[in-house]
């Protein structure tokens, strides 16, 4: 509760009726009026710098909050960054980037933190979102086969008639697995695909055979292969291993809004843009075991070692300054057209679905 002190007003002794003309003050009263006038505003605008004003209020929801691909988020909220930009921030969570962004799109949350590639499909279908701070340049995924088929499923050629799981429909995960699968001679319907979430419930359907395989995230890729029961197919936890897989630098995690909020709301963007960019600095500084310190137990899934096993494989990947890399948007647009009837023959403005003027005003402001 803010408590409001009653200002100090000097006190004028007062002056005998009958000295006081009609309609005139005297000088030394009117003196004491503007000096008392002057303290109250002077004790009003100092309650207003000192908390008075509360802390913006703006939800953010995730694809899937413990993911190692989405740590920043977490991670400016752990170490405060939020909250020293007169922000409060609720984060929220969903297993699959599709949900976050139906949210987005109600108005229900002010941000999302998910994969850039949504920004393009959504364009596609009319609604005008943008990334305004990057987070990942690779995707991070891992396309796994169940160690019990690995010796039929050698290739995304060998997935025909297979089940494949995904984390949603219409999500990332969902896009990458079809764009391979077109890449590699199958056609649309040769692969199922079922959304089974991530984490746990994406570990519960590969070790109860409910798909061949699928793909996830780190930690719980580095589970299932700790544990045996999957195997890599396919590697985009690293740069080289993405460009590869997908002909070029793939960027995915990124903070993206609507961009008529964008427009309207240029201060709060700008301080979230802020307190990401400062996240990116501190995992560009400071060691996996470090980081993993920050972050709630719960992350880890049981195992911490593992968990910073993977963090030290993964930071690479992560931006150190929030910016779009060259040529990224390029590469995306290339994979959604090659599968997606949405996207391909549609002119799509990539200048719209991305802004660096945000993370650029941070690093002028010195943003460490």
């Amino acid at each position: 509760m803010q408590i409001f002190r009653q200002p100090f007003i000097p006190r004028v002794r007062p002056v005998p009726r009958r000295f006081i003309l009609p309609g005139c003050v005297p000088e030394h009263a009117r003196a004491g009026r503007a000096a008392a006038l002057g303290v109250a505003l002077l004790l009003f605008w100092l309650a207003l710098g000192t908390g008075a004003r509360a802390n913006d209020e703006i939800r953010i929801m995730v694809g899937g909050v413990e993911k190692l691909i989405y740590l920043p988020t977490m991670l400016a909220q752990q170490l405060g960054y939020f909250k020293d930009e007169g922000l409060d921030v609720e984060i929220l969570s969903q297993p699959a980037g599709i949900n976050s962004e139906d949210q987005l799109l109600a108005g229900a949350v002010q941000g999302v933190v998910g994969f850039y590639d949504h920004t393009i499909d959504l364009q596609s279908k009319g609604s005008f979102v943008e990334s305004v701070v990057l987070l990942g340049r690779a995707p991070g995924e891992v396309e796994l086969v169940a160690t019990r088929r690995a010796g039929a499923i050698k290739s995304p050629a060998d997935w025909k008639g297979r089940t494949l799981g995904v984390t949603g429909l219409g999500s990332s995960t969902y896009f990458l697995t079809e764009f391979i699968a077109v890449k590699n001679g199958l056609k649309p319907g040769d692969v199922s695909l079922l959304p089974v979430g991530g984490g746990e419930t994406f570990v519960a359907a590969l070790e109860q055979g409910k798909i061949d395989g699928g793909m996830t995230t780190e930690p719980t890729a580095s589970r299932l292969l700790a544990s045996g029961e999957a195997k890599i197919l396919i590697d985009m936890r690293t740069l080289d291993e993405t460009k590869k897989a997908l002909g070029g630098t793939y960027p995915a995690a990124s903070l993206y809004m609507q961009s008529a909020y964008v427009e309207v709301h240029r201060d709060i963007v700008q301080r979230l843009a802020n307190a990401f960019v400062r996240a990116l600095r501190f995992i560009a500084t400071h060691s996996a075991g470090e980081i993993a310190d920050k972050m709630p137990v719960s992350y880890y899934a049981g195992n911490r070692a593992l968990y910073v096993r993977a963090l030290a494989e993964d930071k690479s990947t992560f931006t150190v300054d929030g910016r779009m890399p060259t040529h990224g948007p390029e590469t995306v647009l290339s994979v959604l057209s090659a599968f997606s009837g949405t996207v391909k023959g549609k002119n799509i403005e990539l200048s719209r679905t991305y802004t660096d003027e945000f993370v650029d005003a941070a690093r002028r402001l010195g943003i460490r």
